[in-house]
């Protein structure tokens, strides 16, 4: 599966942006996705996941409250709504499939995308 990511860009802290992963190739529907996220010169963070229909999702503690993931499988799209931004959330965002149940380590992850930049501005 091919997954391309956008939506990210320059906000202002305290603001918001939604994140968008496209996917292609594959039935969507049959991946739980995830989120992640590398700051220059950290390693990368799991940020949050859905499983494949939408019913559960996962999120990390530093993002609990402020960040909703959400599907819709007709467009074969996960969202990523980022609320109450901080600094803090400066990072290059990247979304990822794996072809069964959400997981919050990367590296269980078959599939990803290229990454999109949000930079949050104090």
């Amino acid at each position: 599966v091919q997954l391309q990511a956008s939506g990210g860009g320059l906000v202002q802290a305290g603001g918001s942006l939604r994140l968008s992963c496209a996917a292609s190739g594959r039935t969507f529907n049959n991946y739980a996705m995830g989120w992640f996220r590398q700051a220059p010169g950290k390693e990368r963070e799991f940020v949050g996941a859905i499983n494949w229909s939408g019913g559960s999702t996962y999120y990390a503690d530093f993002v609990k409250g402020r960040f909703t993931i959400s599907r819709d499988n007709a467009k074969n799209t996960v969202f990523l709504q980022m609320n109450s931004l901080k600094p803090e959330d400066t990072a290059v965002y990247y979304c990822a499939a794996r072809p069964t149940h959400p997981s919050k380590w990367y590296h269980d992850y078959d599939y990803w995308g290229q990454g999109t930049l949000v930079t949050v501005s104090s």
